[in-house]
């Protein structure tokens, strides 16, 4: 039986059907500039005064170097300079030290750079958006709510959406209306991060004497038994017993209490008594956990209705078979 007295003790056991936990990293703050990775591409104009340069055409005071590639060592080639390391600067910097080793050549050179991101330097957002892709990281301070901004933000029919995180081998999930709440669950994004958005998949199974006999999904992160008959339509006015509402629960075997809070064994079924106010408030207080079955039982008074009809039929078969007979 579960009451008010020992709801506070069944809710430190463990938890059953999934994880029991969001795992996800706090925010923390980026640098607003990007820095350049192997892939990227650059565009170099260097701009020369002098005549007879080595870098321009003649009649041309500049030249332009499109879609240099940074190659896996982190390098771009230019003409007369051979190799310049540039993996890791800052578009700035980049253009400072390609200037610098130009000077060595042609003194008066001035250099201009436009920098466009490989695929390495973008976010993955998948389904569960309204414009799925592959996102350019803007800058290194680009957190997941403006990932999320940029493919168009979750569509309202979503059913209690999830968003998960793909970071190498590690998987990070949260529930939506947590991360719409708190600044702080604005997560960093890293280059070749992968978003997911999807409906929530964690339900129970409805049986028994209500109005709904289904399989019913969360319709937001925590459910309350009293919150889990609402869904299944209430309790059958006629059929059902308030007396006997149960909960089935299974239970691991490392999950089981032996010298600690929870359950002795692995099945476990939960009554509530839902004609007093303890019941009624202790079944507000616990917790219904994914792959819980809550049943409502029938009243022993329609058994007794269904044995006395069976009864009746039965006699009144034999009244008409004697009145045959007579």
């Amino acid at each position: 039986m579960v009451s008010r007295n020992n709801t506070a003790d069944i809710a430190n056991w463990p938890q059953t059907g999934w994880h029991g936990h969001y795992h996800w990293p706090s925010t923390a703050r980026g640098a607003n500039s990007l820095a350049i990775r192997a892939g990227d591409t650059l565009d170099v104009t260097i701009w020369d005064s002098q005549e007879n340069s080595l870098l321009t055409n003649p009649g041309e005071r500049f030249t332009k170097l499109e879609n240099i590639t940074v190659d896996g060592s982190g390098a771009i080639f230019l003409p007369y300079v051979d190799k310049v390391h540039i993996r890791g600067l800052t578009t700035a910097s980049a253009r400072a030290r390609i200037q610098s080793q130009l000077e060595q050549i042609v003194p008066s050179a001035q250099v201009q750079l436009s920098h466009q991101q490989g695929r390495n330097q973008s976010v993955d957002v998948v389904g569960g958006v309204a414009k799925p892709g592959a996102y350019p990281m803007p800058d290194r301070n680009y957190h997941v709510l403006s990932a999320i901004a940029d493919a168009g933000g979750i569509p309202p029919a979503l059913r209690n959406p999830t968003v998960r995180l793909l970071r190498g081998s590690k998987t990070y999930e949260i529930s939506a209306d947590t991360l719409f709440e708190s600044g702080s669950k604005n997560a960093l994004l890293y280059a070749k991060d992968t978003l997911i958005v999807e409906e929530d998949n964690r339900s129970f199974v409805a049986f028994g004497a209500s109005g709904k006999e289904d399989l019913i999904y969360f319709p937001k992160d925590e459910l309350s038994a009293l919150e889990a008959l609402s869904l299944m339509g209430g309790l059958s006015d006629t059929r059902a017993d308030p007396k006997g509402v149960l909960v089935l629960r299974e239970y691991k075997s490392n999950q089981l209490g032996i010298g600690k809070p929870g359950p002795r064994q692995n099945q476990v079924v939960f009554n509530f008594d839902l004609t007093s106010a303890d019941g009624l408030f202790a079944a507000r207080q616990f917790a219904i956990f994914p792959q819980d079955t809550v049943l409502a039982t029938e009243s022993p008074v329609t058994s007794a209705r269904t044995i006395l009809g069976l009864f009746g039929a039965v006699l009144g078969l034999g009244t008409q078979a004697g009145n045959l007979g007579n």
